[in-house]
């Protein structure tokens, strides 16, 4: 059975275009993964806030992608780059 995440990240003001540009890289880089079935980003229009929607295939891709260096990057910068993360990890029901 797949795996969805919702993660919602809060940028700090003085941050939010290079944490954009990072996220947008993380994008990228997370499509290409094999185990990535969908991996989307949006951005509030008016609050700096991120919030991507993502599908992995199982448990086993999903913890390889948290060791990719570019999320390990993130990882480590985020203190500095946003206010907030909170990532929901739900089951699909329609």
């Amino acid at each position: 059975m797949s795996i969805h995440l919702t993660a919602i990240v809060k940028s700090k003001a003085e941050t939010v275009t290079e944490l954009r540009t990072m996220l947008l890289d993380m994008v990228a880089n997370s499509r290409q993964e094999e185990a990535c079935i969908q991996y989307d980003l949006h951005e509030s229009a008016s609050d700096y806030i991120f919030i991507f929607h993502e599908e992995w295939k199982d448990q086993a891709g999903l913890d390889l992608h948290n060791e990719q260096p570019y999320l390990v990057n993130f990882v480590a910068q985020a203190d500095r780059l946003t206010d907030e993360i909170i990532i929901h990890k739900t089951e699909k029901l329609a």
